[in-house]
């Protein structure tokens, strides 16, 4: 926390000093207000927002290169990111206090959460061809559905515009890192597209941490195709169609205490995502948009063939046999937007839900279903006054119904660029396939998981809009958590093992909130540009059975990002992140002990169609664990280049 405080007084000292004393040879900076979808189901500046919302352009994520989504994300306000070792090994997301189950994740509109574990997995989804990432934080299930309790993650590929061009890229670092992809985009009389291909070896690091032991190097593999084709329709009509296609492979340990080395085991994958859109204006008021969209996905587990206590050197032979899990998530939605005069937007719909699961080990071929109504009505007076009311209804086949609702309000004064905003909400989380069905451990009568979500907060822009500070307070209220407990007598119907899951959970989250965002371009020597943004997040969180934290949260955490551009082809950035002390598993057992982490980027443009790129992560070779026996990457370097052309069609 002080290291951030220092952070953010230096911020306002090189905003004044930049300000004040070369304020005749700033070039005025163009700010756009960015327009968020996710957060309403229609398009709204985020000025007009009550919600607490971040957005990561894919041009942020390029620009710093970044491999992975889940980088990205590391560095994101209120969320903490979770990956058991190096690439490619599973890699979670929760916000706000909030279980990686009650974050609902959307790739093109695409559910995407797994149906047996009920949280997604983001080992294989790579930055490439990802246009922004829009994340949420609080109760969305009035729009969304289950798993919306703690946020929404909503990822969008790119929209092809202006003139086709092509671009290509090939990196080589650390660990034998080997990645190359190309991409081609743009826009031809009424179609636009975008497609890419990538692929990465790494040949890595031990998944269980080096320094206590483990020698064995595990490797990963990662395919990645995606695209989005749309077609403009007559009388501002478009059809869009998108897909994605993931296929990794990657070697695992086992990081349990004691940690093993575990030789030959491995985990592969693939998913596919297809997705549709269909909207159309009915009239200069209405409008409707129909979506389609599957997620299918199949997961394969190799035990090994040996494995080794990394702290007694003893071997032995792993446990369990081969099993691949396959999931399928299905919905369609079908949205209506009327438009009541000025002020008033009302928007309605009906969606469906579907998941299906299915494993080698005894989990019968399952289904989850749901059929859903919500409404809303957003106002917008003088744009000044703005809010939001909606109200949601789902039906499941395995649980019963679900009434959820959200209430937001703002104000922004334009005089002087303030804006208060505040929401209430309540969330749901339908019990998972697992959790459900699956042999010897399901209970076939749980119950939703249920919350309540109230944040306030404010946001000011300074210095015509190059500079925005904001901050706020959240708190959230969950009830009736499915928790997995030793209970002989209520488990005796669904296991012989007397574990099994039930709601008894009741847990509690709030706490607190700040950014800080500052662009200031000039036409200097030796400065262009300079970019500074930065965000602290305190999050309470207590298990009310027994008063202690839940379960890797860490009280603390902080990002910081410093882009510099001495000259027009040279920018470094300099990103730093700290996650706080947390206890790894429940009642304050195993405690990680917290950690800061620095990366440092540069690119140098060698001609407008040539750019050449160094990275370097763990820049001060920090010693850390983001969970308890994973390993994590010592200093690495990684040497790129990128050629764009343009395509004469």
């Amino acid at each position: 926390m002080r290291q951030f405080a220092i952070g953010l007084c230096l911020l306002f000292a090189v905003v004044v000093g930049t300000h004040v004393s070369h304020a005749e040879e700033e070039v005025p900076v163009v700010q756009t207000d960015e327009v968020v979808t996710s957060a309403t189901k229609t398009p709204v500046p985020v000025s007009h927002l009550a919600s607490a919302v971040e957005v990561i352009t894919g041009e942020e994520m390029q620009r710093q290169k970044f491999k992975t989504v889940i980088d990205a994300l590391r560095l994101s306000q209120g969320v903490a990111v979770f990956s058991n070792g190096g690439p490619g090994t599973e890699a979670t997301v929760q916000v706000r206090g909030g279980t990686r189950s009650q974050t609902l994740v959307l790739i093109d509109g695409a559910i995407v959460n797994s149906g047996t574990l009920g949280y997604y997995n983001f080992a294989n989804v790579t930055t490439d061809n990802i246009e922004r990432i829009e994340i949420l934080r609080g109760a969305q299930s009035m729009l969304w559905g289950s798993d919306a309790m703690g946020g929404v993650i909503n990822i969008t590929t790119k929209r092809g515009t202006d003139k086709p061009t092509s671009n290509a890229f090939f990196e080589y670092g650390s660990f034998n890192s080997i990645r190359e992809g190309g991409q081609v985009t743009g826009k031809k009389g009424p179609v636009d597209f975008a497609m890419a291909l990538s692929r990465w070896d790494f040949a890595g690091f031990s998944t269980v941490n080096y320094r206590r032991g483990a020698t064995e190097r595990d490797s990963f593999r990662n395919w990645t195709a995606s695209s989005r084709l749309g077609v403009a329709l007559p009388k501002d009509g478009r059809l869009e169609f998108d897909f994605r296609w993931m296929n990794g492979s990657t070697g695992l340990d086992n990081i349990s205490n004691p940690p093993k080395d575990v030789f030959a085991s491995k985990s592969k994958s693939r998913q596919f995502i297809f997705s549709g859109n269909y909207e159309q204006p009915i009239t200069n008021w209405w409008n409707q948009k129909l979506t389609l969209s599957r997620s299918q996905e199949g997961s394969l587990f190799l035990p090994g063939n040996l494995q080794r206590d990394v702290t007694t050197g003893v071997t032995s032979v792993p446990s369990g046999s081969p099993n691949e899990t396959r999931v399928l998530a299905n919905r369609i939605e079908w949205q209506h937007n009327v438009q009541v005069g000025d002020p008033l937007l009302l928007t309605f719909g009906y969606q469906f839900r579907e998941q299906q699961g299915e494993n080698d080990t005894g989990l019968a071929d399952k289904i989850i279903s749901s059929n859903a109504g919500f409404a809303q009505a957003q106002v917008n007076l003088w744009d000044r006054v703005f809010g939001t009311a909606g109200i949601r209804q789902d039906s499941y086949n395995v649980f019963g119904d679900a009434t959820t609702y959200r209430l937001t309000g703002g104000y922004l004064h334009k005089e002087t660029d303030t804006k208060f905003r505040t929401s209430y909400a309540t969330g749901f989380r339908a019990p998972s396939i697992n959790d459900l069905f699956f042999p010897n451990f399901g209970n076939p009568n749980l119950r939703q998981e249920k919350s309540q979500s109230f944040d306030i907060g404010v946001d000011q822009w300074l210095f015509s809009k190059s500079l925005k500070l904001s901050g706020g307070y959240f708190w959230n209220r969950y009830r009736d958590l499915i928790i997995t407990t030793l209970d002989p007598v209520v488990c005796a119907p669904f296991s012989t093992f007397n574990q099994c899951p039930i709601n008894i959970g009741s847990a509690s989250a709030k706490g607190w909130e700040f950014a800080a965002a500052y662009t200031y371009t000039a036409n200097r020597f030796l400065l262009k540009s300079l970019d500074i943004q930065g965000q602290y997040t305190n999050t309470m969180t207590r298990d009310l059975s027994n008063g202690t934290r839940l379960t890797r949260w860490p009280v603390d955490q902080w990002s910081l990002q410093m882009g510099y551009q001495p000259t027009e082809p040279l920018r470094f950035i300099l990103a730093g992140r700290f996650v706080g002390s947390r206890f790894n598993t429940t009642r304050d057992r195993q405690n990680i002990t917290g950690f800061g982490v620095w990366n440092l980027t540069t690119n140098y443009d060698v001609s407008q169609k040539v750019q050449a790129y160094v990275r370097v992560d763990n820049l001060f070779n920090q010693h850390y664990e983001e969970i308890l026996n994973a390993g994590t990457p010592v200093r690495s370097i990684y040497f790129g280049i990128r050629v764009n052309r343009d395509l004469s069609w």
